[in-house]
């Protein structure tokens, strides 16, 4: 696997990061520690839950960050940064401390999925690259995960480098979309950074280049014989397409004993036409053959598509995926949560909005998983101040937030924090797994939900739930507030 040249995206930030860091830095406060939370407010597509992902290059840009003799003297040409600041920036790196839900995980709307504690000028210069890599690998996880959902246990392959928003959306998004359950991608590159298996055989222009469509095949058999996947839909799929297929599988993998094979559909009617294909193929003797089709796919689709009968074993899908299209931003934020005095208290911070879903959750907080353990199935997440504990030989209560009339005891249950120790002191602390870890990591998360949380449609809202001290410190900041 190759390894991914350390490329200093320091300067890939918002600029107000950097007249902010300039002001802490002349106001005094460059080292007062603060706390930061990253969390979202809404599921992609109206979902029951989302899917982390993009930790690991979080991580990679945290052991990266530096300012070099270019960029400084860019910021100098601005004319509003002082020396003093330019001198503290050549000496900059990171010192503070990362906790976060490891990648795969199934997350949740207000909870926090990093937390950064760092001088002000540090947790402030980090906000937009962490933000870009959660956001953006999340939401293709997201994206992917509901798609292999539907393809019932089929492959699912992610096919769309060609439409990605740029380079780093193709690269980083075939990644984020192996995470979410993918079992391969179309582009090259992401196997040898990451080691996402890519794969692939032809296009129409293949076939086009012969002077007959069974002359294209016969000589792919011939070439590649154990990776022989045609594609069947250039001219005509049943009355040519499949019939060639068969006759090339006849007359060149037959005699080598070879049994593996498939063709693809890019086009058509997919229910009727994949229907009509595997009925030729079996006839011919082509049990094993599998069938793949693509061309615009998404969960509903998938779903309408194996609802009326189509005989698909493979989905290729590309632009519905690497672009999240049907809604393209994941919309998390980065959040003070709170700060420290000179004595090392806590002081907890809340930012207040007539929009109710931006009303922060204040503190330095943990969050626990409730795992039922009767039948292992997660049930609720419970956000309490940093320093709480859950007794787990002792029912526990909890109440919605937003309406605490409703309420729910729990009793023979696990409590998990969700996240994990990511840097300490500015050291890396944590073992990054391996992706193909990541990935059944993320396939036994996403059992622990109940279907009725997992559902496209009317999903069961998934209850994410404040201890009664965390909920009465927000009551009182709020109450101050006014």
């Amino acid at each position: 696997m190759k390894t991914e040249e350390k490329l200093n995206l320091t300067m890939l930030c918002d600029f107000y990061e950097l007249t902010m860091g300039n002001g802490y830095f002349r106001a005094g406060l460059q080292d007062r520690i603060t706390y930061f939370d990253v969390f979202f407010r809404n599921v992609p597509d109206n979902g029951g839950f989302a899917v982390c992902a993009g930790l690991e290059q979080l991580v990679q840009y945290i052991q990266n960050l530096h300012f070099d003799e270019e960029d400084i003297a860019f910021l100098r040409d601005k004319h509003l940064f002082s020396e003093d600041f330019l001198s503290y920036l050549r000496d900059f790196r990171f010192t503070g401390d990362i906790w976060a839900v490891p990648e795969g995980t199934p997350i949740f709307p207000r909870e926090p999925v990093v937390t950064v504690r760092a001088p002000a000028i540090q947790a402030q210069l980090i906000e937009t690259f962490t933000l870009l890599t959660i956001n953006h690998q999340s939401l293709i996880a997201t994206k992917a995960n509901r798609i292999v959902r539907a393809a019932q246990g089929r492959t699912v392959l992610e096919f769309g480098s060609r439409r990605a928003q740029g380079t780093d959306g193709a690269i980083s998004g075939a990644r984020a979309a192996y995470i979410g359950g993918c079992a391969g991608t179309a582009c090259t590159i992401s196997d040898q950074l990451y080691g996402v298996p890519a794969g692939g055989t032809m296009a129409h222009s293949w076939v086009q280049m012969f002077d007959s469509q069974y002359e294209a095949f016969k000589t792919y058999c011939q070439i590649y014989p154990h990776n022989a996947t045609l594609l069947v839909d250039t001219y005509n799929v049943l009355k040519s397409g499949v019939p060639d297929a068969i006759r090339a599988f006849d007359e060149v993998l037959k005699p080598l004993g070879i049994r593996k094979c498939g063709i693809r559909l890019d086009s058509g009617d997919m229910a009727y036409l994949t229907q009509e294909a595997r009925r030729k193929l079996d006839a011919a003797g082509w049990t094993e053959c599998q069938i793949s089709a693509s061309n615009s796919l998404d969960e509903y689709i998938i779903q309408d598509l194996l609802l009326q009968g189509a005989k698909i074993d493979v989905f290729g899908v590309g632009e519905r995926m690497i672009t999240a299209r049907s809604e393209p931003v994941f919309g998390g934020v980065y959040k003070l949560a709170a700060v420290e005095d000179g004595d090392g208290k806590i002081i907890p911070k809340i930012k207040v909005s007539e929009n109710l879903d931006k009303i922060t959750i204040p503190h330095f907080k943990k969050t626990y998983r409730i795992f039922d353990n009767a039948t292992g199935k997660a049930e609720a997440d419970y956000i309490t101040v940093w320093d709480e504990t859950v007794d787990e030989s002792a029912p526990l209560e909890l109440f919605d937030p937003r309406a605490t009339w409703k309420r729910k005891t729990y009793t023979n249950f696990t409590a998990k924090p969700l996240q994990v120790p990511v840097f300490q002191g500015g050291e890396l602390v944590y073992q990054l797994p391996a992706l193909p870890e990541i990935q059944a990591y993320c396939r036994a998360q996403v059992d622990t939900l109940w279907d009725t949380v997992k559902r496209f449609e009317n999903p069961h809202t998934y209850y994410v739930d404040l201890s009664q001290k965390l909920f009465d410190i927000k009551q009182d900041l709020l109450c101050r507030s006014r």
